[in-house]
């Protein structure tokens, strides 16, 4: 029994022979890819046909993984944007409020802070982090941030004046506070990327502070563990 597709077969096989490809002629003549494998298995192509069909071949690949990444792109921009306002819709119900900003700063120190220490202190190589720390003490603790001791820990090929610079500006604190730089001898010899500053760190005498907060963070932890998991 014919197909019903059969009287196009002349033509299906016409374009073949002159080196059209057989997903050419499946979107063009609207003949099921099965169908024309079986009828156009004997044909033979020379070899420029060849050539040019897998240069054809080669470019809509190129093309088809262009338009992959530019969709996985936009996809991926999408969830990013998705994130963001999630997370402006969160920022907007638990607002700016001292307890909030306290809860926050808790939790940085639980993490980033020294805590085997008789001082409150931090460090961190990101400046947005410190910046935080110091708005949020000053804001929580009422504490002169002008006073805060700067300690930078240095790569063998950086220039400790400018680093110093650098934090000073950043950070919105007098150089002077820089007094102690130490540099790690083991990075002689290796280049740094240039946006990497070293480590800062920020220490004030104050341990209450530091007490205070480990324990804001400790009870907040466990209150929530006690709720969700059971005592």
């Amino acid at each position: 029994m014919e197909s019903k597709w059969y009287e196009l077969k002349p033509k299906a096989e016409g374009l073949r022979r002159k080196g059209y490809s057989i997903g050419h002629i499946e979107r063009n003549l609207k003949i099921p890819r099965s169908t024309l494998s079986g009828w156009l298995r004997n044909i033979q192509l020379t070899s420029q046909q060849k050539k040019r069909l897998f240069r054809n071949w080669k470019n809509a690949l190129i093309n088809a993984r262009k338009k992959a990444v530019l969709w996985h792109n936009t996809q991926k921009a999408k969830r990013l944007e998705e994130a963001k306002n999630s997370a402006i819709r969160t920022l907007k119900s638990l607002g700016t409020g001292k307890n909030v900003v306290e809860l926050a700063l808790a939790f940085l120190y639980l993490g980033e802070g020294r805590k085997n220490s008789p001082e409150t202190a931090i460090g961190s190589s990101d400046p947005m982090i410190l910046k935080f720390f110091l708005a949020a003490i000053k804001n929580t603790c009422n504490l002169d941030i002008k006073k805060i001791k700067c300690e930078l820990a240095l790569r063998a090929d950086q220039d400790p004046k400018k680093i110093r610079r650098f934090w000073s500006k950043e950070l919105r604190l007098p150089i002077e506070n820089f007094k102690q730089v130490n540099i790690d001898k083991r990075t002689e010899g290796s280049k740094t990327y240039p946006h990497y500053k070293g480590v800062c760190h920020l220490r004030c005498s104050h341990a209450a502070i530091q007490r205070k907060l480990l324990n804001i963070a400790t009870l907040f932890c466990q209150n929530i563990i006690d709720k969700h998991l059971g005592a």
